[in-house]
């Protein structure tokens, strides 16, 4: 029995993801992480799932740091660490430590992305890792009075060098180091790189895998999602924020105001969260959108396949009656529908009878999404469309939600207060219990 619970769990959840494969097929990822994801112990796992990501059809430019191994490599030769602004001071000596540190995570990169073990992730997978001269970097100059040397900021990505690359199935590497025209090389913030990538080349999503599971509150607790201005007031309030968010989350608001679709930041420190990020609905991390995900409206034509999708299991276990998709096609000016992240994950229609009485009909939440109280803001909107028409009664029938309805002013009702209409059509079988509310 087990093994049989064991088979049906894979199955659904295989077939649970394949909405994401079909959505994200063909799309271009900008996936960063600093020089703390790779000498991580799971940095192999890192690699797996970026070759599964690959296989999947998805472009993926990767934009790798090496803040510990600079770290290191200056203890090594004895040469002070200097930063000012959240910016490493690089002078002469510090820049050759970057570049060798630099190339030694490069190096790691490439053979963790090289494996093809029999029995592994891997195995038979043929991934081209290309690295090459896509950014070009001007010098930051003197910040404060402080000559910042070597170190340097963004001047110019090449876009189109990117995409033909990725046009031909390759992955691009980039790294915290660019020159400028005049044949310099400067050091570069990994997540400015990470930024002007995503927005010179469209990227649908830039990820940032940090030091923490993603953005949290004061208490710790972890905010799945955030709109841009959100996220610019926490960072200037987030004291409690890690070190790499307070580096990361200015370059996820800026990416996302300049027409990255989606920016994530999830944590490298627990197995596979670059997986559930992407292939679950609930995710593990934090998004942040220009625009909220939720999306509260009246339905348009276009929804029909969504509707149709929500309401048929509820249908089919009789909490909802029945409708045809027909029925949906020609009633879909009445339907009120809440859309999250694309998904039509909410819905309630709205039926007149005479001039001051309508029922509430079709109320129903993605078993997911119930939690979030999308169920009372789509009786509230339903409310709301109701009293600009002049309703002044509002009705439902319900065989399943009685006490939800009683708690938000709902009262008991019999058949025979019903409207003559729809009392002849009240199906006795069913045993629908009667609710009103005054508007």
């Amino acid at each position: 029995m087990s093994e049989q619970l064991s088979s049906a769990h894979f199955v659904s959840l295989f077939r649970s993801v394949a909405p994401y494969i079909n959505l994200f097929r063909g799309k271009t990822f900008v996936l960063a992480f600093g020089g703390k994801a790779i000498s991580g112990a799971l940095a192999k796992s890192l690699a797996y799932d970026v070759n599964l990501l690959a296989a999947l059809g998805v472009r993926l430019v990767l934009v790798h740091g090496a803040r510990p191994q600079i770290e290191e490599e200056l203890r090594e030769k004895c040469i002070e660490s200097r930063t000012h602004r959240g910016y490493r001071i690089t002078d002469a000596p510090t820049l050759d430590c970057v570049i060798d540190a630099v190339g030694s995570v490069y190096l790691e990169i490439d053979a963790l992305l090289s494996q093809g073990l029999p029995d592994t992730p891997m195995a038979n997978s043929t991934i081209r890792v290309i690295k090459g001269n896509f950014t070009t970097a001007k010098p930051l100059g003197v910040l404060d009075g402080v000559d910042m040397q070597y170190a340097g900021s963004v001047r110019k990505i090449d876009a189109e060098g990117i995409r033909a690359q990725l046009g031909i199935g390759n992955i691009v590497l980039l790294s915290c180091l660019g020159a400028s025209p005049t044949g310099e090389i400067f050091n570069l913030a990994m997540e400015e790189v990470a930024e002007a990538t995503a927005v010179a080349i469209g990227a649908e999503k830039l990820i940032f895998l940090t030091d923490s599971q993603g953005v949290t509150d004061i208490d710790g607790k972890l905010l799945d999602e955030m709109t841009t201005d959100m996220a610019e007031r926490l960072i200037t309030l987030g004291e409690w924020l890690s070190p790499d968010l307070k580096r990361y989350m200015p370059s996820a608001v800026r990416a996302s105001r300049s027409g990255v679709g989606r920016v994530h930041l999830i944590g490298f420190n627990e197995d596979g969260t670059l997986l559930q990020e992407l292939f679950s609905r609930d995710g593990v991390g934090t998004i942040i959108t220009r625009e909220s995900l939720e999306i509260l409206r009246d339905a348009k034509p276009d929804d029909i396949a969504g509707l149709v999708a929500l309401i048929e299991p509820l249908e089919e276990d009789g909490t909802l009656v029945r409708r045809s998709r027909e029925l949906l096609e020609r009633e879909i000016t009445r339907f009120s529908v809440v859309e999250h992240d694309g998904m039509i994950v909410g819905c309630a229609a709205l039926y007149p009878y005479g001039e001051d009485q309508a029922e509430l009909a079709c109320l129903a939440v993605h078993p997911h999404y119930r939690r979030w109280g999308y169920g009372e803001q789509l009786m509230k909107r339903i409310e709301t469309r109701a009293r600009a028409v002049g309703i002044k009664r509002l009705f439902v029938l319900t065989t399943r939600t009685a006490h939800w309805f009683r708690e938000r002013g709902f009262v008991d009702q019999t058949v025979d207060q019903l409207p003559v209409e729809k009392r002849l059509l009240y199906n006795m079988q069913r045993r629908s219990k009667v609710f009103a509310k005054p508007l």
